[in-house]
Order: C-alpha cells, then sequence, then structure tokens
C-alpha cells in the first residue's frame, strides 16, 4: 500500500481566540485542538503527521514536541502557500498526503480512512471532503455537473443559483503527493488579495484532466473552531460523543448534559454518574461505583464499590468500597484506602490514608501517613506548617485521635495510641499510650457575679 501523510495547517494567529496561546492549542473535550486531529490522523493509520506552524510557533514545537515534523509558514499568504511549506518534507515521496485544519478537533478516524480509501480505489488525484450544510452561507460550494465536482466556488463569487448549493467545501483534502507538487508549482497569486489558495489547486488538476471527486462527510465533524464560542460548541459536541461512549459501555450517567467527561476518562461498568460530575484529565473509575453529584475527579484513579458525592479530588488515588463526601477535598499527591470513610468537610492532602480509617468530618490532614483502622475525632487538624517548611505526621495503625486533636508536625503517634480530646500534640506518643496535652480546667465560683456589667 502507498504511504499515507498529513499535513496539518496550524499556522495561523486565530485573532478571533482573542488568546495569548496558539489557537491550535486551545482544549475542548480535555484535549488540545490539534491533538484531536493528530489522534484521527494516526488512527486513520496516517505513517508521519507534517504540521504547518507560524504564529506562537515556539509554543507549539514545546507542545507538540517529537510526535510531528515541523515546517514553518511565517507569512501569511493563504492556504496554497501553507501547503507550498508543509510539502518540502515529502515532495519527493509517492503516496497520498490529507491535508487537514489544526482546528477542526470534530472530524474523526472512521471519516478519514472511509475518505481515504475510496481516493485510493478510485484513484484520484484529488478528494475534496464536503458536507451537505442548511444555512451554507460562507462556505466555497462544490458545484458539481453530471455529478461530477467541476470547480470549489466561494461565496463572493458564487452566482444566485451557486449560492443555493448545499455542499461546502470542508477544507480538507486528500492529493496524491506529485499530482499536489505538480498543481503547486502552477499556484500563482494573482487575485485581489495576493494570496496562493489551495481552492485552485482543485482547478489546475481538473484542468489538467486529472480525477477530482468529492467525500460527504457529516457536517458536525467539519466544523472548525475560530472563536470562543465556536469552542464551546465543539466542546459540547465531544463531551456528548464522550457520555455516549461511557453509556454505550455499561456506565449509568443520569441527566448526561449536565455532566462533563474529558477524553481519556475511564470508568467501569455498573457505575452511576449523577448530575453536575465533571471527570477531567485520566482519571480511572472502577465499577460500582457512584460519583456525583456535583463531584469533580482530575487525574484521580477510583477503585471499585466506592461513594463520591459532592467532593473534589486531585491527582490522588481513591481505592475501594471508601466513602467520600459531602464536601470533602483530596488535594493532590494523596493516596486513600479501602473501606475508609472521608466525611463532610474532611480535606486530605499529599497523605497517605491506610485501610479502614475513618475521617469523619471536619478534619484536615496534610502532609502525614496514616495507618490501618485510625479513627480521627472531629475537629482534628494535623499541623503541617511551621510558616517556612512543611513537615510529616505519621499516625500508626489502629490509633485513635480525639476531636479538637492538634499534631504539631513533625511527631509520631504510635501503635493503639489514643490522645485526649481537646489536645496539642507535640511529642511522640508510645504504643498504646494516651496523650493528655491540654490545661486543667480552673472555676471560678462566683466570677459572673462579680465581674458582670452593671447598667
Amino acid at each position: 500500500m502507498m504511504a499515507l501523510y498529513s499535513m496539518i495547517l496550524a499556522a495561523g494567529e486565530g485573532k478571533r481566540m482573542k488568546s495569548a496561546h496558539a489557537k491550535p492549542l486551545q482544549k475542548a473535550g480535555g484535549k488540545a485542538l490539534i491533538d484531536w486531529v493528530l489522534d484521527a490522523s494516526e488512527a486513520a493509520g496516517a505513517d508521519e503527521n507534517i504540521v504547518v506552524i507560524g504564529h506562537n510557533a515556539e509554543e507549539m514545537e514545546s507542545y507538540l514536541k517529537d510526535r510531528v515534523t515541523y515546517t514553518y509558514q511565517y507569512e501569511q499568504l493563504g492556504t496554497g502557500h501553507a501547503v507550498m511549506q508543509g510539502i518540502a518534507p515529502i515532495k519527493d515521496q509517492e503516496g497520498t498526503v490529507m491535508v487537514l485544519c489544526g482546528d477542526t478537533p470534530l472530524i474523526t478516524a472512521k471519516t478519514l480512512r472511509a475518505a481515504f480509501d475510496a481516493h485510493q480505489e478510485e484513484g484520484r488525484a484529488a478528494t475534496v471532503i464536503t458536507a451537505i450544510a442548511p444555512d451554507p452561507y460562507g462556505y466555497g460550494r462544490i458545484v458539481r455537473e453530471n455529478d461530477a465536482v467541476v470547480r470549489i466556488v466561494e461565496q463572493k463569487d458564487a452566482s444566485e443559483a451557486e449560492k443555493a448549493i448545499t455542499e461546502i467545501n470542508a477544507g480538507m483534502y486528500l492529493f496524491d503527493i506529485q499530482k499536489l507538487v505538480y498543481a503547486l508549482g502552477k499556484l500563482n497569486n494573482d487575485n485581489a488579495q495576493g494570496e496562493y489558495y489551495l481552492t485552485d489547486v482543485i482547478a489546475i488538476l481538473l484542468e489538467s484532466g486529472e480525477s477530482v471527486d468529492a467525500f460527504a462527510a457529516d457536517m458536525k465533524e467539519t466544523l472548525g473552531v475560530n472563536d470562543r464560542i465556536q469552542l464551546a460548541q465543539a466542546d459540547k459536541i465531544l463531551n456528548e460523543r464522550k457520555v455516549q461512549e461511557l453509556m454505550t459501555d455499561g456506565v449509568c450517567v443520569f441527566s448526561p448534559e449536565s455532566v462533563r467527561v474529558d477524553a481519556d476518562v475511564q470508568v467501569g461498568r455498573d457505575t452511576v454518574i449523577y448530575p453536575g460530575t465533571i471527570l477531567e484529565g485520566n482519571t480511572v473509575i472502577g465499577e460500582n461505583c457512584v460519583v456525583g453529584p456535583n463531584t469533580r475527579l482530575s487525574n484521580c484513579v477510583i477503585g471499585n464499590d466506592t461513594d463520591i458525592q459532592y467532593s473534589v479530588a486531585m491527582d490522588s488515588r481513591i481505592g475501594n468500597g471508601t466513602h467520600v463526601g459531602p464536601f470533602a477535598y483530596i488535594r493532590p499527591g494523596s493516596s486513600i484506602g479501602n473501606g475508609n470513610k472521608v466525611g463532610d468537610f474532611v480535606e486530605v492532602k499529599n497523605a497517605n490514608i491506610g485501610d479502614g480509617t475513618k475521617i469523619a468530618h471536619l478534619t484536615y490532614v496534610g502532609d502525614a501517613d496514616v495507618g490501618k483502622r485510625v479513627n480521627f475525632g472531629c475537629g482534628t487538624v494535623v499541623v503541617n506548617y511551621d510558616g517556612i517548611s512543611k513537615h510529616r505526621t505519621v499516625i500508626e495503625d489502629d490509633c485513635f485521635i480525639g476531636c479538637n486533636s492538634n499534631l504539631v508536625s513533625p511527631v509520631t503517634v504510635r501503635k493503639r495510641a489514643y490522645t485526649a480530646a481537646g489536645s496539642t500534640i507535640t511529642d511522640e506518643v508510645p504504643e498504646d499510650a494516651l496523650a493528655i496535652a491540654r490545661a486543667r480546667q480552673v472555676n471560678k465560683d462566683g466570677w459572673v457575679t462579680k465581674n458582670r456589667r452593671k447598667d
């Protein structure tokens, strides 16, 4: 089989996005726009991806690294000019190149592969990816005669009859590489804008008697992103696809329109996702879990049979059969074991929590290593920061931490030890000991009567 390449045009400034960052790096569905295009291209079988960059070139290179081959278009002289730059690495190769746009995240590998197969089977010089647009205003129209593509006409140049055509140019193409090189050699910028148009390549090939045809895609897949409104529209479609994928795979999603799930999230079957849930990054959730309502998990790994509600967890692990929330905050670097309870208004940060430990409510555990079957009383604080540095606390297995205890790090509480309610622990507590660190209560009889203000 002849080689297949992709050329992704990503050099534009993207002024309408009004951002300091390159438009192809804006995110929708949890990934950069250009990631969606690259993933589709690679899944369709591309052997090499060439990306044409210009504006914010350093940012693009820093993000994509060695995933692609770079070419550069520093002067914005039209799409034809961009392809002139992009063809350089493969100008001597045989095969097919897909010319794609770095701001079309909705295009799928299935569509690209089908277009490539049709292109190959028909032995075409060029295939134009098209779509049927209910409102084609602003798009180039595909003009046919006897069902054959004879030209592409832009909105401003179209006759009234041509403006009524609903088959539009999606701005994506497949070319025989050598025939594209030939046509680019004849391309000129003899027009009012002084630009080189890629659509003129199609005209050149047709005039040369080459085979050119169209491949119709779903209009949704061809939508580009030029501003924040279109970015939100693309994000909504990508999210709908992902949520439907989860439901097809056995996840129960209540109120799908209110749930947001990034592309790389994995969720096990029979897990229930309630409204208002946000699943981000590389989050992996096991089977038979309940997540939500109003819960955000970012880059977390969750075991089986775990319940998380009205809570936020980031860059952490939560084991099997654990209950989190409502209103818990699991901060980065935390590992919560199996069969645990992390209850309401509990914050855990950069801490390891052993199996069977209960942190029921109103507690902060930061920079700590906590053993198994530990019970935290209400209002406990691990005092991990001295104003300059963070320090760790160690609490071994089977300890009981009394309500309103302060554990001043670094400190260790040994196995089966207790701390009395209201204690401030600054020294190690031995095994099986009870630590009491609070002032003795003193009652001043009659104090109120003597000191009450008299009106």
